[in-house]
């Protein structure tokens, strides 16, 4: 159970920590001190949403075929992690940084529908934990399965909560092209392991 928890942990730190517009919106609520756990709870929810339909959905529509399907789609996925993981070298020797925006207040309401739309409006949230996480998911099964799925919830959760609450901090770090670079290259390195180990799941070597 504690190898398929520190799968999800990791494998969930790794997809959030990508640069994107709904940390970018997280942070910035940090900064401001407004809304800050409602948005916080709000975006980790969502995503423990989409990660339990991801594992409990698709292993059940696919339970009768996975031994037909499980190659091919393990294969699928090791070719998107590592697309993925070129992106992130890609960015490595870029100049992205996080940009904040402006720093005008929002009700609460208007708040979490901002996080709401920056969250299911983006079409790679699904790909990440639906597809991808729920694909991974099948490696596991009974209560390792849970545990997987629970360590992807707490990498969400915790990583939400830090970006939160240490927004005035890592506002002046993340904001430096270099400090992107390096986190970048570290996701770009665990897209490459969680490959390699989705070919080694599907028997492809």
């Amino acid at each position: 159970m504690l190898f398929a928890y520190l799968n999800g942990l990791t494998l969930g730190f790794s997809l959030i920590m990508a640069i994107g517009s709904q940390n970018a919106f997280v942070l910035r609520q940090g900064i401001l001190r407004q809304h800050v756990w409602s948005v916080v709870l709000f975006c980790s929810a969502a995503d423990a949403v989409l990660i339990i339909t991801g594992v409990a959905g698709l292993s059940f529509l696919i339970a009768d075929r996975v031994d037909q399907i499980a190659p091919w789609l393990f294969g699928g996925v090791a070719i998107w992690l590592f697309g993925y993981g070129v992106l992130r070298v890609r960015d490595a020797f870029g100049n992205d940084v996080l940009t904040i925006g402006d720093k005008s207040s929002n009700g609460l309401g208007a708040s979490l529908a901002a996080a709401a739309a920056l969250t299911f409006g983006n079409p790679h949230v699904y790909l990440d934990t639906v597809v991808l996480i729920g694909t991974i998911s099948l490696q596991f099964s009974g209560l390792d399965k849970l545990a997987f799925a629970a360590g992807a919830i707490t990498a969400s959760l915790v990583f939400f909560a830090a970006l939160g609450c240490s927004g005035y901090l890592l506002s002046g770090i993340m904001c430096r092209p270099r400090a992107w670079r390096i986190l970048n290259g570290g996701i770009a390195v665990i897209m490459f392991i969680f490959a390699a180990s989705m070919l080694r799941a599907g028997g492809w070597y």
